[in-house]
């Protein structure tokens, strides 16, 4: 039976990058995302390119619907070998810590903390069972440096970034993997990157200067990072850029 690899957050940006990378190695992939018509739309994709792929509605900042989530994909598919966790939410940006507020942190707190710890919970039995499973997480930069008028969310992304590293530690020896990957560029083709453009063009329409240069990662390029973490198992976290 062919490997599965589970993407939650699936988008038109990493998320499909990584379904695709992993699909040309014979991985089947389930998508998760809230809306079905970007899931449809994904799956068609993949199967343009011979990869097998289905499509699981699901809002990732309800942790306690996680088991379900992960059964319903292990009875479509049979197992679960890889889940890359990189969900994105248009409506929390990234804030100065001194405008950052308990309500900002508690909104984000269940998909960019709570949701992961429970989707890990749901798989480790099967993992355990096997002797091998991956867990990605992908965050943000932010997370690993902090940087004034940046705040807003990295703390829990760095609280993530912490759960993810002691896992590794633990769990490593049983043949698991736990590995994040950190962005600190926007994401090409992406529906935040498509957002930040058309913002900053309306703002500097406005302004009438030109629109301030920010770094833009290739979610292809970002996806064989996430496939040579997978494979080697060599590092705990990549960080792109690297600088």
């Amino acid at each position: 039976m062919s490997k599965v690899i589970a993407v939650l957050g699936a988008g038109s940006g990493l998320g499909v990058s990584v379904a695709r990378r992993f699909g040309r190695e014979g991985f089947r992939v389930a998508l998760v995302a809230r809306r079905r018509e970007r899931l449809d739309a994904l799956v068609d994709q993949l199967a343009a390119d011979g990869i097998e792929a289905a499509g699981f509605t699901a809002d990732l900042s309800r942790p306690a619907d996680a088991p379900a989530l992960i059964a319903r994909i292990r009875e479509r598919f049979g197992r679960i070998d890889v889940i890359e966790y990189g969900p994105v939410s248009t409506e929390l940006s990234l804030t100065p810590a001194a405008q950052t507020d308990a309500a900002l942190l508690e909104k984000g707190l269940p998909m960019f903390l709570l949701t992961p710890v429970e989707v890990v919970r749901a798989a480790l039995p099967e993992w355990t069972d096997r002797g091998d499973g991956a867990f990605l997480l992908t965050t943000g930069a932010t997370a690993v440096h902090p940087l004034p008028g940046l705040s807003g969310l990295a703390p829990l992304g760095a609280a993530a970034r912490n759960y993810l590293y002691s896992l590794h530690g633990e769990l490593a020896a049983a043949g698991i993997y736990a590995g994040t990957l950190s962005v600190g560029a926007g994401i090409a083709r992406s529906e935040l990157y498509t957002l930040l453009t058309q913002t900053q063009s309306t703002q500097s329409a406005d302004a009438a200067k030109p629109a301030p240069e920010f770094p833009v990662a290739d979610p292809d390029d970002l996806a064989e990072q996430y496939w040579d973490m997978y494979t080697k198992r060599d590092r705990i976290e990549q960080l792109h850029p690297q600088s």
